[in-house]
């Protein structure tokens, strides 16, 4: 299961992963590209493109693009986030150069026919308006939009009403033209597929594709803030959040074990003590998302208006006793034992691992070995614990709420639980 690495002359990265014992291969494309390096004007254009190129390419249409898959009981699918935007499929073996073909169009010659603009423009709409009819889902574009303020990293994936209606062919070409490009694109396949053949595969239809991208990638800076909405709804849905860590920073992993055990699971301290013990809330989670210069951690809960008063008290006291160094090595062995089983279960899937290998790729521009990732993971120490900890909660806040209250505790009060 040896990885395998090509460059292409115009800069494009190819990796493979072959797994013999697979009747399947999972491929797809991944484009360093996303609504972090979206300007104002244009936020919510990475993901339009991404919707609007599946409406037809040179030589497929829409339903020809879906019915060729579907035919060979193929899988395809895309997606945008802040930093990438992907393409991906998984086929049976002897299928992988056709999802490759149907996979390269889309991102060097869709057609964006006008009619289908109009309508994937009120399709994208109406996903705009399913958020924020989702409290839990809207709230965490409320909270990124705080904690990096003015920032396009803070800015929603889906853009505004407003933006979507404006695009047209020659903007989403433009938009192409400058973030699509060999030197911030990875083609990853996993399964079983020879790694030369599938370098010819790529080699063919994308040796073309243009090697410089010309856009400017924006600062990441953690702001912090607040922000509020009354909705009637039955559940107060609440965040706290914090400075984080980039990918690349030392304090990524202690910061990631800290999560577990605060916050990550069944087991951890929040959800035993806020749910388990004293019910008061259905959900309660640490979280920690990381991008290329900046990260951002912190807790969710959703409960309602009239537990806030014995909840935010229970959640400072477990803050002062994570500060003040009261954590165990066994706490710390099953954090580490949470973490490592998740990374290599999701290896065992070949989805997963094209995806872990494409975004190494972009982020470090080298794939990294299971095993200095768990070598990592199991040199955190107990007092990086407590560090990690430290460093979180004296950070500046961010602090969202949404939903059904009478009262809410001020900026202020909800700090002081925080930075005792």
């Amino acid at each position: 299961m040896q990885t395998k690495i090509t460059t292409l002359p115009n800069g494009l990265r190819i990796i493979t992963n072959e797994r013999k014992q697979l009747e399947s291969v999972s491929l797809g494309i991944w484009i360093n590209t996303g609504a972090a390096y979206e300007t104002k004007e244009i936020n919510g254009i990475s993901h339009f493109v991404e919707h609007t190129v599946f409406k037809g390419t040179k030589s497929r249409s829409a339903l020809q693009i879906a019915e060729e898959i579907e035919d060979v009981g193929g899988q395809n699918n895309a997606y945008t986030g802040r930093e990438i935007t992907a393409y991906y499929a998984k086929m049976l073996k002897n299928d992988a150069e056709l999802a490759l073909d149907i996979l390269a169009e889309l991102v060097t010659c869709p057609q964006f026919p006008k009619d289908e603009i109009a309508r994937e423009q009120d399709v994208v709409i109406q996903e705009i308006k399913q958020t924020n009819d989702s409290p839990e889902e809207v709230i965490f574009d409320y909270f990124q939009e705080k904690a990096f303020s003015g920032q396009p990293v803070g800015r929603s994936i889906l853009g505004t009403q407003e933006n979507i209606r404006s695009f047209d062919a020659a903007a989403l070409r433009n938009y192409m033209k400058t973030h699509y490009a060999a030197d911030n694109t990875v083609v990853c396949a996993v399964g079983n597929i020879d790694h030369d053949a599938f370098v010819k595969m790529v080699e063919k239809r994308l040796s073309a594709y243009q090697p410089k991208s010309s856009f400017v990638k924006p600062e990441q800076k953690y702001t912090g803030g607040f922000i509020c909405e009354k909705r009637d709804i039955e559940q107060l849905h609440l965040i706290f959040g914090f400075e984080g860590a980039a990918y690349d920073n030392k304090k990524y992993y202690p910061l990631m074990l800290f999560s577990t055990l605060f916050g990550g699971g069944m087991s951890s301290r929040l959800f035993q003590e806020v749910r388990e013990k004293l019910g008061l809330v259905y959900t309660i989670y640490n979280f920690t998302h990381s991008l290329t210069h900046s990260g951002i951690t912190g807790i969710y809960a959703g409960t309602t208006h009239d537990q806030l008063e014995k909840l935010l008290p229970v959640i400072g006291t477990e803050v002062r006793k994570i500060r003040n160094d009261l954590v165990d090595i066994k706490e710390l062995n099953r954090a580490k034992a949470q973490l490592k089983a998740s990374m290599l279960m999701a290896l065992e899937s070949s989805s997963s691992s094209t995806e872990v290998l494409a975004r190494q790729m972009i982020f470090f521009n080298h794939t990294i070995p299971i095993q200095e990732t768990v070598e990592k993971i199991e040199n955190v120490t107990l007092n990086d614990i407590r560090d990690a900890a430290n460093r979180v909660f004296s950070s500046k806040l961010t602090y969202a709420a949404l939903g059904a209250y009478k009262s809410i505790p001020d900026y202020d009060e909800v700090e002081r639980l925080f930075h005792v």
